[in-house]
């Protein structure tokens, strides 16, 4: 085998390590060391000496090490077995991470598991070369960054499943407003990352999420926005009108229903419950008759009260005694919704439509 006159770094910029093809090394070759690189000798599986950037001749007084273990005569140019690696100092800024399957989290806020996906980026480069050459490079010629990302996929990943878990618990974070919170989330990473990665000799320069999110097509995701937009409606509304809104409609449906008043009287109660008027309704929802006939009469809210069903004589008389005006809310079985008395087509002609004030309220001469 020919003697090696030039030992110099052949890899590419994705080589975190490279070892040098041959082992025929002799006194007066040139070793070469480009910058951010750095070159260990190793003899029989132990690193010996490191040699850092620049360009040398070599001889007994630049290896001291290597030389006293092999016994090498001073001033020999006969060949003699050593290894050199070379250990690449860039920072590799473009790896790219991600959840291979989505993380079981429960959302604080709405109460529902659902998967969570995480995807990003980080940066690293190594810090300490002869602790990486000792514990992870190992025996293999070549190590990449693909290399050093699957080894550290690990760490990555239960870093992000730890503290996406404790941020959602301790701080009350929803997975449907982490989007705002995703720095703060990679700096806690981070340190947890960080102290893994200088055990190998490894640095952590930067840390970021691209994104956490749901796939859109899972049910809970589904079930999630959903739950969001009640709570933004009830945010809007406020408590009482949000419950007794969504009361007006389990009265609605159940007053549809043709049979007997137990459909509407359990209805009652539940409105009763939900806008926190239980004993009023109480009162009202046991006097209410039999639901016979599709025309059922109106119901009208009263003070925040749903009261019915009215016939349309019994409205004139609750006009006349101010009870009910042009503005009060109006539903019957047919109607999609309540809407003022005013509009209602079906009540043109009540006293408190005219134009005219009531008898008892007109002024005498």
């Amino acid at each position: 085998m020919a003697l090696i006159d030039v030992v110099q770094f052949e890899g590419n910029d994705r080589d975190f390590v490279w070892k040098f093809p041959s082992d025929n090394l002799r006194f007066g070759s040139q070793l070469v060391v480009k910058p951010a690189q750095v070159a260990f000798f190793v003899y029989r599986g132990r690193i010996c000496d490191c040699v850092e950037e620049g360009s040398i001749t070599l001889h007994t007084g630049n290896i001291p090490l290597l030389t006293d273990l092999t016994s090498l005569p001073f001033g020999g140019d006969s060949p003699f077995p050593a290894e050199v690696w070379f250990v690449n100092l860039i920072s590799k800024l473009d790896n790219k991470w991600g959840t291979q399957r989505p993380i079981q989290l429960e959302d604080p806020k709405y109460g529902l598991v659902v998967p969570v996906r995480a995807f990003g980026q980080f940066g690293f480069r190594i810090a300490e070369p002869r602790k990486f050459l000792e514990q992870i490079a190992g025996a293999t010629n070549v190590f990449t960054a693909d290399q050093v990302i699957d080894y550290f996929r690990g760490v990555i990943l239960q870093s992000v499943s730890v503290n996406l878990g404790r941020a959602f618990v301790t701080q009350k974070i929803s997975i449907l407003e982490a989007f705002a919170h995703l720095d703060e989330l990679a700096t806690q990473c981070s340190e947890m990352i960080r102290s893994e990665f200088a055990h190998f000799g490894v640095e952590l320069v930067n840390f970021f999420f691209h994104s956490i999110n749901i796939p859109d097509d899972d049910a809970s995701y589904k079930r999630l926005k959903v739950l969001k937009e009640k709570a933004a409606e009830l945010s809007v509304l406020g408590r009482d009108v949000y419950q007794f809104d969504r009361s007006m409609d389990v009265l609605k449906t159940a007053a549809a229903n043709e049979g007997s008043s137990a459909g509407l009287i359990q209805a009652g109660f539940g409105l009763a419950v939900g806008a926190g008027i239980g004993q009023q309704m109480a009162h009202m929802v046991t006097a209410l008759p039999p639901q016979t006939t599709s025309d059922s009469g109106y119901y009208l809210v009263e003070s925040d009260v749903a009261t019915g069903p009215h016939k349309r004589s019994q409205l004139e008389r609750m006009a006349l005694d101010g009870r009910i005006n042009a503005t009060t809310l109006v539903w019957k079985q047919g109607m999609s919704c309540w809407q003022p008395a005013s509009v209602v087509q079906q009540l043109e002609g009540l006293p408190f439509l005219s134009s005219e004030p009531p008898p008892h309220s007109r002024t005498t001469s």
